[in-house]
């Protein structure tokens, strides 16, 4: 093992601002609540910052930024209490420390606080846990604009997929009817009336018109 990483650059350059709104203008396109998107314990949980520090940094205010290891051993705890095993437990050190590649007693001290992790502790224990590289280890106003990143490219993936639902739609002659003669709200008052004999003949007007057009074949 290598000695300690360097410690991040002193002006890093970050795009969380710019992640924030392109992710603000597409929740406010697809409809969906900003506190569903901007859920801080979801973003901290994807992130690893804590959640204090996700809301100072959402409203654009300055939250400081912790030392290395203090980063590393805070954003460790997040892991282990939020990425269980399939019953639902925490890994231990053990199984920490066989699934890295090291000692249990140098899995410890990397937990604990007790010794300053070098990038390979980092790299190992990231891919034991799956998370991205650099989660241990990114800034915090860098890992939560990488974490919208994930919700940014979800959201853009619902766009896509209700666009091409719409353009199906459009060439979709019955659905063109069912839209521009209101066919369901017809069907709805229809159900209204008082008698049998006034329902069925809106039922073979209805008829009549879904008769006029076939759906393509697929």
């Amino acid at each position: 093992m290598t000695g300690g990483f360097e410690g991040p650059d002193t002006a890093p350059t970050t795009a969380l601002s710019a992640v924030v709104a392109r992710v603000t203008a597409l929740a406010d396109r697809l409809e969906v609540p900003h506190a569903e998107i901007f859920d801080v314990g979801r973003l901290s949980a994807a992130s690893g910052v804590p959640e204090p520090v996700v809301k100072a940094l959402l409203s654009g205010r300055p939250a400081g930024e912790p030392e290395v290891q203090t980063r590393f051993v805070q954003r460790l705890d997040l892991l282990r209490r939020t990425r269980l095993k399939p019953n639902s437990r925490k890994y231990t050190q053990q199984e920490i420390a066989d699934g890295a590649g090291m000692s249990r007693q140098q899995a410890g001290a990397l937990i604990n606080g007790d010794r300053r992790p070098t990038m390979e502790h980092c790299d190992a224990i990231q891919r034991f846990f799956r998370v991205h590289a650099g989660f241990l280890t990114a800034e915090d106003p860098e890992a939560l604009a990488i974490a919208l990143q994930h919700t940014e490219q979800e959201l853009l993936q619902t766009l896509a997929g209700r666009e091409r639902r719409a353009a199906a739609a459009a060439d979709d002659p019955l659905e063109r009817l069912l839209r521009d003669h209101g066919v369901r709200g017809i069907a709805w008052r229809a159900a209204q009336l008082p008698t049998d004999q006034h329902r069925d003949k809106v039922a073979e007007w209805l008829d009549m018109l879904l008769e006029s057009v076939q759906r393509p074949h697929s």
